[in-house]
């Protein structure tokens, strides 16, 4: 029987974010081995989910999961939790001999000390089992990686959706190849090509604008005999990494020319579409004004700065400070607030009880200060449910306890954990239903569109003080290569 060993380490690393991302969070999200690993994510749409079902389906290979562990995007990982992780994947590794190796990866990670962890780990990866041992590994989208990555491992595939609605797909390509490489009917050959510019993901969804036309690209060249895969790369803007930018991935079977010919194609398609990317976004004043203005609703208002999933806090107050001046008279919500100590009060207080509290500000002052507000109790939950929406199907979700507190009549959503509000089960956990609440008001982005854009009239993005801004320009590059600060529109870079 065949060895496939599988880890998974997934984190996108956001530098500016004053809130460092420590072991407690992969507990607190997925932190799985084993057999326990495999019931975890069957059934779920991500990329062990696809592990589960290979494992249930080619039992001609042993599956071995090595270690999970998975964090919602946020600041730098501690260094001596990367060293934990680290450690025990190597450990694991060298027990046995295996005849492949699978890793989920983000490819945004970063450390407080190395700006290029994934890379440092894949390296000792090759170092210890060989350059006999085929690794396969995924890739986000949003990866931050470099030409060298492929000089480490034999596959290398990147989510094609955003919203991420395909990481299931993703992981099933890269355990198809790796079996084809295995069993002798390929021989994987790669190349990246990096465009040479940082791009923000404001204007990066594959279902319009110029991703679209990029990933439609990738298709074509997907279609040609040949061509295993081809993804582009759109990088994450706020990772502080020598390997940041955006980059076009291809490979091959066995054909070098023809990989980096596509992959300078595809680099060349984002280069030319490069100042399509920045976008020039509403304050909150306006962006509310607009939702306001707009006919029949939901409508929401999306604080892209303050997005978990681009590293956001959960704690800036401008929006919120923004909505409560707009005195809006129709049915609103907000979410959310990440504040453990506001949600043990409120639970003390129990449902209709009052707390005089100050929402936002409390982990910074950089973002602007706390809204004191006069609260009313009206809902507390545990936190728990399972996505039921097209990203991350089925995956159970642990927001620690919640509460939901009325001010002036709006529904603000306050949690102990800073988990991005994107399904529709987490609403439905507070007692709230998207389609009849006229103004959502969402510490989102893209992500957020894949479940609510089919019932929302309008989705407005503003753009207000935060660790994701859509001013790259605020924010001290250490790492970035030279040529491309400052990050921005070619027209602004000449």
């Amino acid at each position: 029987m065949r060895q496939l060993a599988v880890a998974r380490l997934w984190h996108e690393g956001n530098s500016f974010s004053p809130v460092p991302t420590t072991l407690a969070d992969f507990h607190r999200r997925e932190w799985v081995a084993g057999t326990e690993a495999l019931s975890f994510y069957r059934g779920t749409a991500t990329e062990m989910g696809a592990v589960a079902a290979f494992a249930e389906r080619r039992t001609d290979w042993r599956v071995t999961v090595l270690r999970s562990a998975a964090a919602a995007p946020g600041g730098p990982l501690d260094d001596a939790a990367f060293a934990a992780i680290r450690d025990e994947l190597l450990s694991g590794l060298s027990a046995r001999c295996w005849d492949a190796v699978y890793l989920s990866l983000h490819g945004a990670l970063v450390t407080e000390r190395r700006p290029t962890p994934e890379f440092d780990l894949l390296g000792e990866i090759r170092s210890l089992i060989g350059g006999g041992t085929p690794i396969g590994i995924s890739l986000d989208l949003h990866a931050n990686v470099g030409p060298q990555l492929l000089d480490l491992v034999d596959i290398a595939v990147g989510y094609k959706t955003y919203p991420h609605t395909d990481m299931e797909e993703t992981a099933a390509r890269v355990l198809r190849l790796l079996v084809d490489q295995v069993e002798g009917r390929i021989r994987p050959t790669g190349a990246m090509v990096k465009v040479g510019s940082v791009l923000p993901s404001f204007n990066m969804r594959t279902g319009d604008g110029p991703m679209a036309e990029v990933a439609d690209r990738a298709r074509g060249w997907e279609a040609r005999p040949g061509v295993l895969d081809a993804t582009p790369l759109g990088g994450f803007a706020y990772g502080d990494s020598p390997f940041a930018g955006a980059a076009a991935m291809v490979h091959t079977d066995g054909d070098p020319a023809l990989a980096l010919a596509a992959a300078e194609d595809l680099a060349a398609a984002l280069r030319r579409r490069r100042d399509r990317f920045f976008v020039t976004l509403p304050d909150a004043e306006e962006g509310l004004a607009r939702a306001l203005a707009a006919g029949d609703g939901p409508v929401a208002v999306l604080d892209p700065a303050d997005n978990p999933l681009s590293g956001g806090i959960g704690d800036t107050p401008g929006l919120f400070r923004s909505l409560l001046k707009a005195r809006p008279r129709v049915p609103t919500v907000f979410a959310f607030f990440w504040d453990p100590a506001l949600v043990a009060a409120a639970h003390a207080a129990g449902p209709g009880g009052a707390l005089s509290c100050r929402l936002g500000g409390r982990l910074t002052p950089d973002y602007g200060p706390p809204v004191t507000v006069e609260a009313t109790v009206i809902r507390l939950t545990d936190g728990r449910f399972r996505n039921i929406g097209p990203m991350e199907t089925n995956l159970p979700v642990a927001l620690g306890r919640t509460a939901v507190l009325e001010v002036e009549g709006i529904r603000v959503i306050v949690t102990e954990s800073c988990q991005a509000p994107n399904d529709p089960a987490y609403f439905a956990l507070h007692g709230i239903d998207p389609a009849t609440t006229r103004l959502l008001c969402v510490k989102a982005k893209n992500h957020f569109r894949a479940a609510f854009a089919p019932i929302c009239s309008t989705i407005i993005e503003i753009d207000a003080p935060g660790p994701a801004s859509a001013d790259l320009g605020r924010y001290r590059f250490r790492h970035l290569p030279p040529e491309l600060l400052p990050p921005g529109p070619a027209s602004e870079r000449s």
